[in-house]
C-alpha cells in the first residue's frame, strides 16, 4: 500500500501545471544596470504585500565539494552587493570561508518571478555588523548568543538554558558575539526569471563585461 500510494502521489505531483501569464520581461524596458532592476522587482514584491518578499535561497560549497542551501532573509543590498547576516560557525559561515563563492535565488511565486545572483562573499565591516545586531530585538540579540548554530546539541533545553544564561549575564545590553556578524556577496551574474505562456519564459542574464568592472553586458536567454 506504501508503494502504490506513493505511485499514485508521483504521478499526480507530474500532471500539475501552471500557465504563466502575468508579466513579461521585455529587453527594452529592462535597467541597464542588474542592482537596478533588482531593486524594481524587489519593491514590487513589497508592494504586492507578498509572503516574505526578502527571503532568499542561499548555495554553498563545501571542501567536500557537495553543494548546501538555505533560506535566509536578505537584509540589505546596493552598488557592493547583497547582504545578510549570521553565524560565521555555521555551515554556511564555514563553507563561505573556505570555498568564498555562493549563489542567491529569490522566488517571488506570485509574480512568477526568480532572480539568481551569483558571485564571491565577503564579510561586511565591524561596524556595519554591529549596527545591525543593535537594531534587532533583544531575544533575537540573546538568540545569537545562545544558538551554537548547525551543530548537534542534545535537546531543545540546551537553548532555553543558554538563553536564560546570556540574558541573565547581558540583561538589556548584550555585546555582538564574535562569532556572529554579516557577509556580502559582491555579484559577477544575474539572472531574471519571468515566468511566460506555453513555457516561453523571458530569461535575462546580466554579467560583468570584465572583472570588477562596473559595465553590464545584458543577454537573453533560451527557457
Amino acid at each position: 500500500m506504501h508503494n502504490r500510494a506513493m505511485s499514485e502521489l508521483s504521478h499526480s505531483i507530474a500532471d500539475l501545471r501552471k500557465s504563466y501569464e502575468r508579466a513579461e520581461l521585455n529587453d527594452a524596458a529592462s535597467c541597464a544596470a542588474p542592482i537596478d532592476q533588482f531593486d524594481r522587482w524587489m519593491n514590487e514584491a513589497v508592494a504586492a504585500q507578498l509572503p516574505e518578499p526578502n527571503a532568499m535561497t542561499v548555495a554553498t560549497v563545501g571542501a567536500d565539494a557537495r553543494p548546501s542551501t538555505r533560506i535566509v532573509l536578505i537584509k540589505g543590498y546596493d552598488a557592493r552587493g547583497i547582504v545578510w547576516y549570521t553565524n560565521y560557525d555555521s555551515r554556511k559561515g564555514r563553507e563561505i570561508s573556505g570555498n568564498p563563492f555562493a549563489a542567491l535565488m529569490f522566488h517571488w511565486v506570485e509574480l512568477e518571478r526568480v532572480v539568481r545572483i551569483e558571485g564571491r562573499v565577503e564579510k561586511v565591516s565591524d561596524e556595519e555588523s554591529d549596527a545591525y545586531f543593535n537594531s534587532r530585538p533583544l531575544d533575537s540579540r540573546i538568540g545569537a548568543w545562545a544558538s551554537p548554530q548547525s551543530q548537534v546539541i542534545d535537546s531543545r533545553t540546551v537553548l532555553v538554558t543558554n538563553a536564560a544564561k546570556y540574558g541573565a549575564q547581558f540583561l538589556l545590553k548584550p555585546p555582538r558575539p564574535p562569532h556572529w556578524g554579516g557577509f556580502r556577496l559582491v555579484p559577477d551574474t544575474w539572472e531574471f526569471w519571468q515566468g511566460r505562456k506555453s513555457r516561453l519564459h523571458d530569461r535575462l542574464r546580466y554579467r560583468q563585461a570584465a572583472p570588477n568592472s562596473a559595465d553590464w553586458i545584458r543577454e537573453r536567454l533560451a527557457p
